[in-house]
């Protein structure tokens, strides 16, 4: 049997639990590798974790200033040359979405040929671990380079995901403190026709916080899952938060639907998350028609607006932790500020920008601890992928003999 195919079938068959220990074993028998090991990225997105048999026994690496660190950042493989060996730090990611780096060493340097077939199974590893995440905490554990806070713990189970890419856009998010999150949530999903995009922002503190922005969340993927318009969802969400908290508690919301095909975007702002675009080099703000949170009244109704995204655009959405942040002299961190980031941020891939903005608000606050949790997505839009036109004509022979 082929090498690559007896690997990834391995990989395959394993438990769960079992997959950092198979991926060894399999590498030694196949390539001759002294040295596996995976690394998966914490939560804020600073240090790779070991994955071992017990949780929190390693200690992390950090991203900045390791070379492990930088094939995560570049997305792209890297290689450290130490004693008779040579270690390649491989992205292990999927669609996008950045989970950590297989570190493999091989006691020679080999054929561009072989790094490119191990690349190719770090990438089958990261589908894997998508799947055993439904069936371990190992890699949940892993993740973590603290203790996360119960509403943490339910906020970061909401997540779609922490970027995502597709030939018409790119997706990056991060909620910041990543280990004690309130009330800050995103989500998104993509069809082969549109792309959904949800800010959301629910008042209060702590699980209290955690359990309305779940309601609120799921109350809008239900309504969205039956198809309905933007702006019945809004209305179908509103009335789920009001039934329970008769106006007692409140979701911002900013609410975005993409036309894969033609770029229009429909829109439905209820809140305080903010939008801003980099197009041609310059930042802005991107101003709706604010209307009521969530939950606020009975039967509040709500009205879509749209706009057009142009191939190029880059939107980067805000809460309210984010502008109204306080500097050290008590300024608002505002319009000014923000399109200052989002400017200073262009040339770097989507999944990479809400880190780079969280930490430059960081900095403004001078190592002082936020008043309440913040969020920032990203999103290039690519544009429409052409049509590959309609399919050819099938010429059907009739057979010989046949009526």
């Amino acid at each position: 049997m082929d090498r690559s195919l007896a690997v990834e079938r391995l990989l395959r068959d394993v438990p769960p639990h079992d997959l950092p220990a198979a991926l060894r074993s399999a590498l030694r028998e196949h390539f001759g590798a002294p040295a596996v090991e995976l690394l998966m990225a914490d939560y804020a997105l600073t240090e790779l974790c070991r994955v071992g048999r017990e949780p929190y026994t390693t200690e992390p690496i950090p991203v900045t200033g390791t070379t492990p660190g930088a094939a995560f950042v570049a997305q792209a493989a890297t290689f450290d040359s130490a004693g008779d060996g040579v270690t390649g730090y491989l992205p292990v990611s999927v669609r996008g979405d950045r989970l950590g780096v297989l570190a493999v060493t091989l006691p020679a340097e080999p054929e561009p040929s072989v790094w490119a077939e191990l690349e190719r199974f770090a990438e089958a590893v990261a589908h894997e671990l998508f799947v055993a995440d439904r069936d371990t905490d190992l890699y949940v554990q892993a993740r973590r380079s603290s203790r996360l806070t119960l509403a943490a713990e339910m906020q970061w189970q909401l997540l779609p995901g922490r970027a995502c890419t597709r030939p018409e856009f790119a997706l990056g998010g991060q909620l910041e403190p990543a280990y004690a999150i309130y009330g800050d949530c995103f989500d998104w999903s993509a069809s082969a026709r549109k792309l959904a995009v949800t800010l959301i922002n629910g008042m209060g503190e702590g699980s209290e916080a955690a359990l309305l922005t779940n309601l609120a969340i799921n109350a809008l993927r239900n309504a969205r899952r039956a198809g309905i318009p933007l702006d019945a969802q809004a209305e179908l969400a509103d009335q789920a938060v009001y039934a329970h908290y008769r106006g007692a508690q409140h979701v911002a919301a900013l609410l975005l639907e993409f036309d894969l095909a033609t770029g229009a975007v429909s829109v439905v702002d209820a809140g305080s998350p903010r939008l801003w675009r980099l197009r041609d080099g310059k930042a802005e703000r991107v101003f709706f028609d604010e209307q009521l949170p969530l939950g606020t009244f009975d039967g509040t109704l709500y009205e879509s607006e749209g706009f057009q995204a142009t191939e190029g655009d880059r939107y980067v959405f805000v809460s309210d932790c984010v502008y109204d942040a306080l500097g050290p002299h008590g300024e608002h961190y505002g319009d000014r500020e923000l399109a200052e980031a989002v400017t200073a941020t262009a040339d770097l891939p989507a999944a990479h920008v809400p880190g780079a903005v969280l930490r430059e608000l960081s900095g403004r606050r001078r190592g002082g601890q936020a008043e309440d949790d913040s969020m920032v997505v990203c999103l290039d839009w690519f544009g429409p992928v052409p049509s590959l036109g309609a399919a050819p004509a099938v010429t059907v022979r009739r057979a010989e003999g046949a009526q």
